[in-house]
């Protein structure tokens, strides 16, 4: 009989053990002596992972110092009060932060600004920017797109570079260190280190600027107009041809938005010179000039100090979340041991009847 495509079988797939689903297979039969140590030797793990954690990062130390200037709490008071009043603030008004050590703060030092009650996890805000301006496209930096509204032309029509709410509220505050080696002495400037403080990746693959116009930034960035808050356009945001522009070191970190309200963004690294081991027993003051209004959104800034050790800077939430885990682990593994027991016990006294 000649074979056809409705005789019986035609639709049959291979005789093999992977067609016919007969490959050897294992399925684990969980039992209380496999369970119960399981849940006891993470538990335990994670328990030992959670005090290393929780205790070095207990061994940072930090130093912060709260110069919001709320009212009658000290000098950056007074720059604080006329910046509600002024939008943008008025510049270069100053204030000032002393402090002392006793004895060597450890380095490497690494010096952070925080801001407080600042959402920029907000939707709009977040979206409020425009990557290909940013990437150095040239057309691009002519014709914004919508979602830099309304920074995304001036009043004259003027397309905005960089466009944007997270690029308008750039932090531009800065800071200014000096010590004092000795009793009465001289106070001399400590060399802040701010290169290498963004993102490998921001900094040399996201940020470009856009190509110079014989030889010049400031060309490439003609026809367009600096954001509102802004007391200089971006091609003047620093005297280094390497850090100024779309470029900017400050700009590429504030440009990573924070997850959470309360954040911090490196500011400096304190590593060279006398201070490569980090800041030596003396007095210190901070010099602040003031520009970044806070006050109004209830607002608060911080100023901080801090070592790190091979897990980075202060942050004791990793090692109480292993610690809470490992916990739950062995709490549940004595609760599945008392509910084993007791079974056990009930299906001997059955046995016995």
């Amino acid at each position: 009989m000649a074979w056809s495509a409705t005789s019986p079988g035609a639709n049959q797939p291979d005789n093999t053990a992977f067609t016919q689903q007969r490959l050897p297979a294992w399925q684990p039969l969980l039992s209380a002596g496999i369970v119960l140590p399981l849940f006891f030797c993470v538990g335990l793990a994670f328990i030992g992972l959670g005090l290393g954690l929780y205790y070095t990062s207990n061994g940072i130390k930090e130093l912060e110092y709260d110069y919001t200037g709320d009212p009658g709490t000290g000098n950056c008071s007074v720059c604080a009060a006329a910046g509600e009043r002024v939008a943008p603030p008025p510049a270069n008004c100053t204030c000032q932060w002393c402090f002392s050590l006793s004895e060597l703060f450890q380095g490497p030092v690494f010096l952070y600004y925080e801001l407080s009650n600042f959402y920029q996890n907000n939707r709009r805000y977040v979206v409020s920017r425009d990557d290909a301006q940013l990437s150095g496209l040239a057309s691009a930096l002519r014709h914004p797109t919508n979602e830099c509204a309304p920074y995304q032309r001036s009043p004259a029509g003027v397309p905005i570079a960089p466009c944007g709410a997270i690029a308008n509220s750039l932090f531009n505050d800065s800071f200014k260190l000096l010590h004092q080696r000795l009793p009465g002495g001289a106070y001399v400037e400590v060399p802040l280190d701010r290169t290498g403080i963004a993102w490998w990746t921001d900094y040399h693959v996201k940020f470009h600027n856009p190509e110079p116009i014989n030889g010049s930034l400031k060309l490439a960035f003609y026809g367009t107009a600096k954001p509102p808050n802004w007391p200089r356009p971006a091609y003047d945001l620093s005297p280094d041809p390497n850090n100024t522009g779309f470029v900017n070191q400050d700009f590429v970190v504030w440009m990573r938005t924070a997850a959470l309200p309360t954040f911090r963004k490196l500011y400096a690294r304190i590593r060279h010179g006398n201070y490569s081991a980090g800041l030596p027993r003396g007095a210190y003051c901070v010099n602040i000039t003031y520009n970044y209004p806070v006050l109004a959104f209830d607002g608060h800034k911080r100023l901080i100090f801090s070592s790190i050790s091979w897990m980075g800077g202060k942050n004791p939430f990793l090692g109480v979340a292993y610690l809470t885990f490992g916990s739950l682990c062995i709490v549940t593994g004595f609760v599945m041991l008392v509910v084993y027991i007791r079974h056990q016990d009930e299906n001997g006294e059955d046995e016995d009847e």
